[in-house]
């Protein structure tokens, strides 16, 4: 199917009104300038606009030099798994704090599947604790010098205060939304460096940290929830965070190959391995681990930031192994508020 060179605006109009009749638009001659009126609410970082709603009016003229689009209906390309955000610790708090009749209004708009609804059909988590709760914990802390390689104390207790159950109130409106669940570190007895923030996880605990891991998705099962994927490690290059580890490749692809692919097939849980989930700028890192043949088996596919590189990278990895799944799991956005003299 061609489309045609011509005014773009009065194309997406056209097509979301009347799809069926978009297979070969007219050649428009000569169209007066439209103008699209619409409503939105504006919040400045500054704070000088706090939530009040705005009014515009944009004038869009012909322009001849946009580029034909073509669409080839007979070609297909990529499944997508689903769209969505992350509900962090910090979100889930304050999620929690609002009256009932908001929060349900709020979650409706956001996971249902009416006509005005988002529709929300995939959702990031954190295992324990990520750099945007309101304090630092793993599922199993210990006194220092105390160490559980058995995880014995594994608890999800820190999360049954606000996450899970606001993941209830979620599975009530959209039973079908899938989970992906990424840790930012292990529990610090299992680091080198005893620490929350950086720091590497000691070969020692490979297995602890697999029965860990592999707890966690039973664990969530048993209230309900299924772990669709898990990504090894949130930005494992990155070790500045609270909290964070470093993880090379090398060890990655070792603790994959060796100790949590081998755990989830014997406890047969199905939740997707998906590795890296940091940036673009270094795909040296996925093509090690899926060239080691003894964790690619067990990965489904790369998980992506794209605070650097160039997202061009993710085709050249695909071409690589064609057979792996890629996965966009992290773009945070925000603004810096500007303090102002008065």
């Amino acid at each position: 199917m061609k489309l045609r060179k011509m005014n773009l605006g009065l194309l997406l109009a056209g097509c979301l009104s009347f799809f069926s009749q978009c297979s070969e638009p007219a050649l428009p001659t000569a169209p007066p300038p439209q103008t699209i009126k619409g409503t939105y609410y504006l919040t400045k970082a500054d704070q000088s606009v706090l939530f009040s709603q705005q009014e515009t009016g944009l004038g869009i003229a012909r322009n001849e030099d946009y580029p034909t689009i073509k669409l080839d209906a007979s070609k297909s390309y990529q499944e997508m798994e689903g769209f969505g955000y992350t509900l962090t610790g910090g979100s889930a708090m304050h999620l929690q704090n609002m009256s009932a009749p908001a929060r349900k209004a709020l979650l409706k708009e956001l996971f249902g599947k009416e006509a005005n609804d988002i529709g929300i059909s995939y959702l990031r988590l954190s295992v324990g604790a990520s750099d945007l709760d309101s304090y630092v914990f793993s599922y199993n802390d210990l006194s220092e010098g105390q160490t559980d390689v058995d995880q014995n104390n594994f608890s999800l207790a820190p999360d049954k205060q606000y996450l899970i159950p606001i993941i209830k109130e979620i599975l009530e409106i959209n039973p079908e939304i899938k989970f992906l669940a990424s840790p930012w570190s292990p529990p610090v007895w299992m680091k080198d460096n005893g620490n929350s923030i950086g720091g590497s996880l000691l070969p020692e605990y490979y297995d602890s940290y697999a029965l860990y891991l592999s707890k966690y998705v039973k664990e969530m099962a048993s209230e309900g929830i299924t772990i669709h994927a898990m990504t090894i490690q949130n930005e494992p290059l990155h070790d500045g965070n609270n909290p964070s580890l470093y993880m090379p490749a090398h060890e990655q692809a070792e603790f994959v190959g060796m100790h949590l692919g081998p755990k989830f097939r014997e406890e047969n849980i199905t939740t997707k391995i998906i590795i890296y989930d940091h940036n673009a700028d270094r795909m040296d890192y996925p093509q090690e681990v899926l060239q080691n043949s003894t964790a690619a088996p067990y990965v489904d596919g790369t998980a992506f930031h794209l605070y650097g590189g160039d997202i061009n990278n993710l085709s050249d990895l695909h071409q690589s192994f064609p057979n792996k799944n890629l996965y966009f799991t992290e773009q945070w956005v925000g603004a810096r508020k500007i303090s102002r003299k008065i």
